[in-house]
């Protein structure tokens, strides 16, 4: 059995499967639908340090998959592709002035704009993993515009986590 830093790395490759023997290639090819209920596969796109309390199988983010990350043109680039498939299930896109709201999201098509819930932290941890793992196009600073268009789409989103 590969331990943490092998298995994460073999997973961002494309050449390993996560713990319920998916590919990479097979997440960024689910539903909307099964993005929102399935709640095992975030901290494999979006690995951190900590552990989460929710997905024991989850590997984490160590120095050694930094380094790796950092030393690998193809791990940024899934990185990056895991980045447009979750930009999308938000209703969200990337713009040369960073990531903005699509014309279609809305409250009723996107239920993640309600306040609280898992996708604000699935976001949060968007952000801290590609700032982590080298990748200054998803950094905290990109997502300022969307940030300024959720805000538009649905005053909801005011004071919460993504202030």
């Amino acid at each position: 059995m590969m331990d943490n830093d092998a298995r994460l790395i073999a997973f961002y490759r494309g050449e390993g499967h996560d713990h319920k023997g998916r590919l990479l290639k097979d997440i960024w090819a689910l539903s909307p639908f099964w993005l929102e209920h399935t709640h095992d596969y975030i901290q494999w796109l979006f690995p951190i340090p900590e552990a989460g309390r929710f997905n024991g199988f989850a590997p984490l983010l160590t120095p050694t998959v930094k380094t790796a990350f950092e030393g690998s043109d193809v791990m940024r680039q899934h990185q990056q592709r895991s980045l447009e498939v979750m930009l999308d299930f938000f209703g969200l896109t990337r713009e040369e002035n960073g990531i903005v709201a699509q014309p279609t999201l809305a409250m009723p098509t996107h239920i993640w704009l309600k306040a609280g819930g898992h996708n604000h932290l699935r976001i949060t941890r968007m952000i801290r993993s590609l700032a982590l793992c080298h990748q200054p196009a998803g950094s905290d600073r990109n997502w300022q515009p969307a940030k300024s268009g959720i805000r538009h789409v649905s005053a909801i989103l005011a004071g919460s986590i993504l202030d």
